[in-house]
């Protein structure tokens, strides 16, 4: 037999059989049309194959070609302020060429091979280049210079000056060892599968701001760190990650809808389209990337996008860019590897998953990281995955897993959500292990005291969670002050610190020297009110001065640039202590 063909077609799932030869991993193409794929098993002389697009109508015998390599992308300027599916495929491209329907075998590459950039030329004739070395840079955007790093090694024998160039056109020719002469462009591919080099990893040593209260200071997480948000349908997992898309202090975002419904991307788009970046005042969409991959996409698509998307955050991080990728969700992709193993008729393990489901979830998220890059800029990847475990059941596969291999666990909790407690992040069942190691980076920044802020706010609910569980069996009216002034105290805490308005100008996001300050207020309010138990004056008298409402509208009432409040409001909390105590003399 001269090549492959069809032998037989389950879903996704195209066996072929031929004496051409595949190898494992290579991609190739399918059918009359051209369908993109991936071999994934070779059984003698049959090749498995997973089709990434609808496989309708394809029939035995149909003809299946290799491509010689392994599924890549196409990388360059271009990719910010777009949205491509999961094998980066533009929408925007795909919808001319096809309409609002997607077609089948349409292979669009991801980058505008029209589009000129200016481009400024940063080596010159005679130079040696080694991997890492940033031959030439443009304006990608009015945020990001793009910066173009060399993946071979030799001497530049010919270079074009600073001009305007496409992303295809010849900037310089190298000559590399054995007299093999390369061509280098603004563009460049790369197999998703495989991690981006790097000089070396650092370890963690600085947070990821971003600006909400219950993340930046109960369970913090690290810049090239790993985090998860698991939590049942409704609880905000996806309206979280909007969040520390919009205000985290990475300086590009890999927004990746794995799996998820087309409104909730639609409502990505529509969002990210008007805002802006509070740092800079420029489109927000103008340091974001979005890859679109929804349920009603083909299921295979969407175990090569969050691959997709991690190789486009490592290829700005090779830049020196400090990226933070936003996957929503890991369940969907788990879950399309379930069906994929169930095709290829391999032994399921817990609840149909594939057994190798753990080592996949560990290969994604140990590419996340602080590095070193090969130019000897630094740069990190930040993975904050969403899991959706069905019924909110934490102890399914998908999140025991995922708990193995991340060190911030954001839970959502659905009693909160139906509560309006937003983000309902549950401090009870959430933490963080980077907390020690930020540690030295918060003493630095804000002082000393802000650790211990947060052990003593930490305390305050921990305490406030038993005393629950009596209020629950015999009433709070029953209970000591004492304990009655920690629930008071705590109540303050959970409304006016961990509930967090999205939607509000000012609580939106909130910097790390107003939650210090808030902080300090509460714990000044709650050591204040322990002077008038000492006298057994009842806290139901310093409730009635109206401090505790008070000091919940501080997230709403001072704004985030003002530093002074925390002696205003300890001046308030002083004046009502002592008209309680003026009142019980």
């Amino acid at each position: 037999m001269d090549g492959y063909t069809i032998h037989s077609v389950n879903g996704p799932v195209v066996t072929a059989r031929g004496g051409q030869t595949l190898s494992m991993l290579e991609s190739v193409r399918v059918g009359h049309e051209l369908l993109m794929g991936e071999v994934v098993g070779i059984r003698g002389e049959d090749a498995v194959i997973q089709v990434y697009e609808d496989t309708t109508g394809l029939c035995p015998g149909d003809p299946v070609s290799g491509t010689g390599g392994p599924l890549a992308v196409e990388l360059g300027p271009g990719l910010l302020h777009n949205i491509f599916d999961g094998v980066l495929r533009p929408l925007n491209a795909l919808e001319k060429a096809s309409g609002p329907f997607m077609a089948r075998g349409v292979n669009i590459g991801s980058l505008d091979t029209a589009k000129k950039w200016d481009v400024k030329i940063l080596v010159r004739e005679g130079d040696e280049i080694v991997p890492g070395t940033v031959y030439a840079e443009c304006r990608e955007t009015e945020l990001i210079t793009h910066r173009c790093v060399s993946r071979v090694t030799g001497t530049v024998v010919s270079v074009k000056p600073d001009g305007a160039y496409t992303a295809t056109e010849p900037l310089m020719e190298i000559l590399c060892p054995r007299d093999k002469t390369e061509t280098l462009t603004l563009r460049q591919l790369w197999p998703i599968r495989t991690p981006r080099p790097v000089r070396k990893r650092m370890p963690i040593s600085r947070p990821l701001i971003t600006g909400q209260r219950v993340i930046d200071t109960l369970f913090p997480v690290a810049k090239g760190g790993c985090a998860a948000v698991p939590g049942p349908f409704g609880a905000g997992k996806t309206i979280t990650q909007h969040q520390l898309a919009k205000w985290s202090d990475a300086d590009i975002i890999v927004y990746l809808g794995c799996g998820e419904r087309g409104n909730e991307m639609t409502q990505v788009l529509e969002e990210f389209s008007e805002l802006l970046d509070p740092r800079s005042g420029k489109p927000l969409l103008d340091r974001t990337v979005l890859l679109a991959n929804t349920s009603n996409m083909p299921v295979a698509a969407r175990e090569a996008s969050v691959y997709t998307g991690m190789t486009v955050a490592e290829y700005y991080r090779d830049m020196g860019y400090h990226v933070a990728i936003m996957a929503d969700s890991t369940s969907r992709w788990a879950e399309a590897m379930r069906e994929i193993a169930g095709r290829l008729e391999e032994m399921p393990a817990e609840e149909g998953f594939p057994a190798y489901l753990p080592s996949r979830l560990a290969e994604f998220y140990e590419r996340a990281g602080y590095m070193v890059t090969l130019s000897g800029a630094e740069g990190s990847v930040t993975v904050i995955g969403a899991v959706s475990p069905q019924g909110g059941d934490f102890s399914e596969p998908v999140t025991q897993n995922t708990k193995r291999f991340v060190r911030a666990f954001w839970a959502l909790d659905r009693q909160l959500a139906y509560a309006r407690h937003f983000p309902s992040v549950n401090w009870i069942t959430s933490y963080s292990e980077y907390v020690d190691d930020l540690e030295p980076w918060y003493r630095e920044r804000l002082g000393h005291g802000f650790s211990g802020l947060r052990t003593r706010i930490s305390r305050l609910l921990l305490e406030e969670s038993k005393l629950m569980e009596i209020v629950k069996l015999i009433g709070a009216d029953i209970l000591p002050d004492d304990q009655k002034l920690i629930i008071e105290a705590a109540r303050v805490v959970r409304l006016g610190y961990l509930q967090q308005n999205a939607y509000h100008e000012t609580d939106t996001y909130v910097p790390l020297e107003k939650q210090k300050g808030m902080m300090e207020v509460y714990l000044y309010l709650y050591d204040a009110a322990k002077t008038l138990l000492d006298r057994s004056i009842p806290i139901s008298q310093l409730r009635g001065t109206g401090i505790f409402d008070a000091l919940i509208r501080i997230k709403y009432d001072v704004p985030n640039d003002n530093e002074e409040f925390v002696g205003e409001y300890s001046k308030k909390i002083d004046d009502a202590i002592r008209t309680v105590l003026e009142a019980h003399l």
